[in-house]
């Protein structure tokens, strides 16, 4: 029955995640282990989202809104845009697939950095189109380098603003620049799932460049800063007739009742999103002072999470899980000796300060 599968099938990498806390108290038997590896909210998600989520639990046996109706007005209310704009789907990811399936025919091109999302490659290659990828610049997509590379058959470019795993960003001059030399028959992803942690002040306005005209779909999540990663939502925003194909291919009720409850209570408390900024904020100038204490190099970050360098990066990683420490080894992103660690909650981030100091003298 394998020869029924299809080569580009056959050879799809599995996406690996990070490590669960439960298997690693349980393998180097720790009491209770501390997860910097997914780019998680340490804060959680925020009461209002759980009063909304406990409240929309005696209706699960009800199917849910299958168009995400009341969840597309609000966030058309926040963005200024038509609710017909807005798509919401089972996290970002969902989002990426449906984008590839509606656009990318087998022999088109997808583009996108070569140290980014693991999952853009992967929705390329899964329609059997061709994945074209292009090396970053300073640990940032090069913006001007990936414009070189659209071709007549590139139908679909993808950037990560701010990047995962580097934590890097663009900027809207550069941004601006490139758009002008992307084609009609291209359309750009700008996937901002680390947008409102960003902090530098000429991050680009994707929302007003979909408004010039600009063929560009902005995806947003409530995984990050809004800490409903196990819920899975996350949504885009484009042009009304692009959108609706994209809708086309959505399979009926993609997002659960739970989910889309969730993400409402979510959106209304601006307390939660302030506080979880300010930990960020502080625990990134924490990582930074640890490192440049142990003379560790690292890219600077408008993410939740910051890229280190530490040369040995599976013998630094193996140590701080024996102490109770997940972090995530870069090599599969093609960044071998680097550890992507994610910004906690303060004693989060000392307990990985003293991991890290411990191992880093041992090695």
């Amino acid at each position: 029955m394998t020869d029924w599968v299809a080569p580009h099938i056959k050879s799809l990498p599995v996406y690996v995640p990070g490590k669960p806390i439960e298997e690693v108290e349980a393998e180097f038997g720790i009491p209770e282990a501390v997860k910097l590896a997914s780019n998680e909210n340490p804060l959680g998600p925020s009461p209002k989202a759980l009063a909304a989520l406990e409240k929309a639990m005696a209706q699960v046996h009800r199917y849910p809104d299958g168009g995400s109706v009341y969840l597309r007005r609000r966030l058309a209310e926040i963005h200024g845009v038509a609710a017909e704009q807005i798509l919401v789907g089972n996290g970002s990811n969902e989002i990426l697939d449906l984008i590839a399936k509606t656009f990318l025919r087998p022999g088109e091109e997808g583009i996108y950095a070569e140290q980014a999302f693991v999952v853009y490659p992967m929705s390329v290659q899964s329609l059997g189109a061709v994945k074209v990828s292009v090396p970053l610049k300073n640990f940032c997509h090069d913006l001007e380098a990936m414009a070189d590379r659209i071709t007549p058959k590139t139908r679909i470019l993808f950037i990560a603003n701010p990047n995962n795993p580097t934590g890097t960003s663009v900027g809207a001059r550069e941004m601006e620049r490139f758009l002008t030399r992307v084609p009609p028959h291209v359309l750009v992803v700008c996937d901002e799932a680390y947008f409102e942690y960003v902090e530098r002040p000429d991050f680009p306005r994707s929302l007003e460049y979909l408004a010039q005209g600009h063929n560009l779909f902005v995806l947003r999540t409530f995984s990050k800063i809004y800490g409903l990663a196990g819920l899975r939502v996350g949504y885009m925003i484009g042009k009304q007739e692009l959108v609706n194909y994209v809708n086309q291919v959505r399979e009926p009720f993609n997002v659960n009742s739970l989910a889309q409850a969730a993400a409402l209570g979510a959106l209304d408390d601006r307390e939660h999103v302030t506080r979880t900024r300010e930990v960020n904020a502080k625990g990134k100038k924490f990582l930074y002072a640890l490192f440049q204490e142990l003379g560790l190099s690292f890219v600077p970050t408008e993410a939740n999470f910051v890229l280190v360098r530490v040369d040995r990066e599976e013998e630094i990683y193996e140590g701080l899980l024996r102490e109770g420490v997940i972090v995530r080894p870069m090599i599969g992103w093609g960044l071998p000796g680097y550890l992507r660690v994610s910004i906690g909650l303060p004693s989060e981030n000392e307990r990985f300060a003293h991991a890290l100091r411990k191992v880093w003298k041992e090695n």
